[in-house]
């Protein structure tokens, strides 16, 4: 096992460290360290399994871990796959004084996180992120949920991990693709907070883009720094926790639109905040230089900067199903600068109207 740093979420008795480095799954002192003596389930896919399921068990030696695959992909991000899951608790027998350990991207950390919640009221989980995506985004923060046909994680529930390991070496697997959507959501943070970031990411964007291991260990620590900030100012996102969705509103339209896996969550955020950056300067908070700022990073990315035509009556009824909606209100996540991002509904529809029309009619 190489050496690793850390990052702590300051949630008082639920907090909790993300460890981050290469070969971290090779041994199980910090899972086991973190995770209570019962039973273990390991919940991964088709794709990641093969890679990297042998490795965890043998970190784990004679200590037995029973196995649910399940099929991968943001189709499957639904309550008949959820239930396959409750069928391998059972069968496994873990009951509160055991534990789930999701083994690949954010669909695995999701569904498994929510099985996770729910099951005997609660169990511990280990979250064992292997994409960027779900490295820097979603295994960190206790955010779980399965997709319904009328939105993207509309039946969820929020539940802390126990411990995070994010293993950077399964990042030299994951096909390219993937890798850019990941980076949507390390812009992402540069972007509603922390415009020196940003500054790195426009310099080093070809050494995240070539794999290069150092770079790729900065933006996840960078990234999950800014998050942990976050979560721990506002662990249920009644507040500050919100500007983590910049993009996603949007996004999340696009994705259900189109149906869930034809374009990858980070491809559908990657227009989003570019979409939101286009209302922010429309409101004249915004300006035109930094605008393209936005366009040009994300598409030095290798992501897409021009919305699928979904039709803006489509855009518009899909955005009213977001969580953040407020008394009928659609709340947005904007940009009064780089790095200067805030949640409102206090906003002129004409601007928002414009860019849907313009983006997606």
């Amino acid at each position: 096992m190489s050496s690793s740093t850390s990052v702590q979420i300051a949630l008082g008795e639920r907090s909790y460290p993300i460890h981050i480095g290469a070969g971290l799954l090779s041994g199980a002192e910090l899972l086991e360290s973190a995770l209570p003596r019962g039973p273990l389930l390991v919940v991964s896919n088709k794709t990641v399994a093969p890679l990297y399921l042998p490795l965890l068990k043998a970190a784990f030696g004679k200590r037995p871990l029973a196995e649910c695959v399940l099929p991968d992909g943001e189709r499957y991000k639904t309550l008949a796959t959820l239930a396959l899951v409750y069928d391998a608790l059972a069968a496994a027998r873990v009951n509160r004084d055991g534990a789930v350990l999701a083994l690949g991207g954010g669909v695995v950390g999701d569904i498994a996180g929510f099985a996770a919640a729910t099951w005997q009221r609660g169990v511990a989980i280990a979250q064992l992120p292997t994409t960027l995506l779900s490295q820097v985004d979603s295994s960190v923060g206790g955010k779980t949920a399965v997709n319904h046909p009328g939105g993207k994680n509309l039946i969820g529930a929020f539940h802390q991990p126990s411990v995070v390991v994010a293993d950077l070496a399964t990042l030299d697997t994951l096909p390219s693709r993937e890798l850019r959507a990941g980076l949507a959501e390390v812009i992402k943070y540069g972007l509603i907070a922390d415009p020196e970031f940003l500054g790195w990411l426009e310099r080093e964007l070809p050494r995240l883009l070539a794999r290069d291991r150092d770079a790729l260990a900065y933006a996840v620590e960078r990234s999950c720094l800014n998050k942990a900030r976050l979560v721990a100012l506002d662990e249920r996102e009644s507040g500050p926790r919100a500007l983590l969705n910049f993009g996603h509103t949007f996004g999340h339209a696009i994705e259900t639109a189109l149906g869930y896996g034809e374009w990858l969550h980070g491809e559908a955020v990657a227009v989003g905040m570019v979409m939101a950056a286009e209302t922010s300067a429309r409101l004249g908070w915004l300006a035109a230089a930094d605008v393209s700022r936005v366009r040009e990073i994300i598409a030095r990315a290798g992501l897409p900067v021009a919305a699928p035509r979904i039709g803006v009556a489509r855009a518009r009824e899909l955005m009213a199903l977001d969580k953040k909606v407020q008394g009928g209100q659609v709340r947005l996540v904007l940009l009064k600068g780089l790095g200067d991002a805030l949640v409102t509904a206090d906003y002129d529809q004409a601007a928002l109207d414009a860019v849907l029309l313009a983006e997606v009619g």
